[in-house]
């Protein structure tokens, strides 16, 4: 009897945790309330939140909650394929422990005048950790109920099973030579016997960690034995755009070199960002930046995760002629954002002052972002820096190239390399 209701509960919270998450969208906030969510390789702000299968390594994840009290917030996770849908595979295949835990690490703000909980996590736990390799999506919810979503974000568990070698090199062709850059690489299968690549094998690209306009659907120019090439002279172009603003939040008592004004009357400052002027017709410039991550300090705390303060930062483009960019909308992109076309990051045309503005509530610290444009109303598409920016092919810019394999006998797409390359160092991951 006692095991019928064990088991009945189990499949209890399948359905439920199935059901539920079908339909979400990856990186999304539910709860207004929940602000500065970050999940990445512990102690490392700037990286993307990637572990490999069956190590030790750790993840860390922070958010806050600006409700001001403590709520009882659970997280699960769930398996995907390499398109973001929901991996045919039960939750008791790829979760090795208990289905959902809870967060039990929080402490109040304090010296801010922004009252928060702030929340933190170091996972996998050993009594609830992924036993699959893959893409997966971490969901946090309140009081153990799956329908009250407070965020979805991406992690990635690795088994490096291929290898890849990769470079990036100025395109072929003369129009592009000046503006876009190359990645050329291989895929070695090794010991894997790997019948079909064209369709067992999918490759993605990403640059600066952005998700609008990553590469997908790429297959090799050439495959020898068990090497796939991936060099067509087409293949893997990529805007080479301009190196990223910065907004230096780390104090809002000094103002930093980027900030025109801090307006100090209200109980939660105002900040104004300098205006940004289109840099499209602008010879390029190295400078050090990010490639679009932030990361959270302070330099008047001692721990920035819960005594750094909130304010409102207003961001400015001012586009040509101080009229709107026609036939387009103009997005603020970076981590910032979530690094994809969404109405958070879609800046709105001010027709007094001539200018695009946004307002952003954020946490102390140091931040990297760009200013994109896009087809008016069309967020599936790609964010173009043309008209913004400007492209250059000198431009420092990191590319991860996420390899995965479906074998004849699977029903999911396992993660079976990760790449990481930079367009001046090379540097693998």
């Amino acid at each position: 009897m006692f095991m019928c209701m064990k088991l009945s509960t189990f499949l209890l919270s399948f359905l439920m945790v199935s059901a539920v998450f079908a339909d979400t969208t990856p990186d999304k906030i539910y709860m207004s309330s929940i602000k500065t969510v970050q999940l990445f390789q512990q102690n490392n702000q700037e990286s993307l939140p990637i572990i490999h299968l069956g190590s030790s390594e750790l993840l860390e994840l922070h958010f806050d909650d600006l409700d001001g009290y403590v709520k009882n917030f659970y997280y699960t996770f769930q398996l995907c394929n390499a398109d973001g849908s929901v991996a045919d595979v039960s939750p008791f295949d790829y979760i090795r422990g208990y289905q959902q835990q809870r967060l039990t690490q929080y402490r109040n703000s304090s010296i801010s005048a922004t009252n928060y909980v702030h929340y933190q996590l170091l996972f996998p736990e050993q009594s609830c950790e992924p036993a699959m390799s893959g893409n997966y999506l971490l969901k946090v919810y309140v009081n153990g109920d799956t329908s009250q979503l407070a965020f979805t974000k991406r992690f990635y568990v690795l088994d490096p099973r291929f290898s890849v070698g990769a470079a990036i090199m100025q395109p072929f062709d003369n129009q592009l030579v000046r503006t876009h850059q190359k990645l050329q690489f291989s895929i070695s299968t090794n010991q894997e016997n790997v019948f079909n690549p064209q369709q067992q094998v999918q490759v993605k690209v990403m640059q600066n960690y952005r998700w609008d306009n990553m590469l997908s659907n790429l297959q090799p120019s050439f495959i020898r034995g068990n090497v796939l090439e991936y060099n067509g002279e087409q293949d893997c172009l990529m805007e080479g755009g301009k190196e990223y603003r910065w907004a230096d939040l780390r104090s809002f008592r000094f103002e930093s070199d980027r900030v025109a004004r801090v307006d100090r009357t209200r109980q939660v400052y105002t900040v104004y960002m300098k205006p940004d002027f289109v840099r499209s017709n602008q010879r390029y410039m190295s400078m050090k930046d990010y490639n679009g991550w932030y990361n959270i300090s302070a330099t008047e705390s001692i721990n920035p995760w819960w005594q750094s303060d909130y304010a409102n930062v207003v961001f400015t483009f001012i586009p040509p002629n101080n009229r709107p960019i026609e036939g387009n909308d103009v997005y603020l992109m970076g981590e910032i954002t979530g690094n994809a076309l969404t109405p958070e990051a879609l800046m709105q045309f001010n027709d007094e002052k001539g200018v695009y503005e946004k307002t952003l509530f954020l946490k102390q610290g140091y931040y990297d972002y760009t200013y994109v444009t896009a087809p008016s109303g069309n967020t599936k598409a790609a964010g173009d820096v043309t008209l913004t920016d400007g492209n250059n092919w000198e431009t420092e810019n990191d590319y991860v190239i996420f390899v995965y394999y479906r074998s004849l006998s699977d029903r999911y797409d396992e993660l079976v390399a990760i790449s990481t390359v930079n367009s001046r160092n090379l540097t693998g991951l």
